[in-house]
């Protein structure tokens, strides 16, 4: 890991309850601070110089993200890393992708 690249920090997602005439209601949020982005940015751009091993990270994608996409159906924990990278695309949050190679 380069220096000017900091470990990522573990951000917790937040449950709200509330109450409306429909009944309860629950709501899921996760605050992604912006130097969490920076720090994605900065590993995607460093990624074209890193020589890969068998293994590489592709994304860092928050709990609130892949809880809503398991609640609309996707099966996250079985989807290659293709279709995960496709998905945030779809999905206009490139942000949180941490490579410029090909997955």
């Amino acid at each position: 890991m380069q220096e000017n690249i900091k470990p990522h920090q573990f951000i917790d997602q937040n449950v709200a309850f509330d109450e409306n005439s429909e009944g309860l209601v629950i709501e899921r949020f996760q605050e992604i601070p912006q130097t969490f982005l920076d720090n994605l940015k900065a590993e995607k751009a460093a990624s074209a110089s890193v020589r890969e091993g068998e293994t590489m990270r592709v994304a860092s994608i928050p709990v609130v993200i892949v809880e809503k996409w398991m609640r609309e159906g996707f099966d996250f924990q079985h989807a290659t890393a293709r279709q995960i990278v496709a998905k945030l695309k779809a999905e206009n949050l490139d942000y949180f992708i941490t490579t410029d190679k090909q997955v």
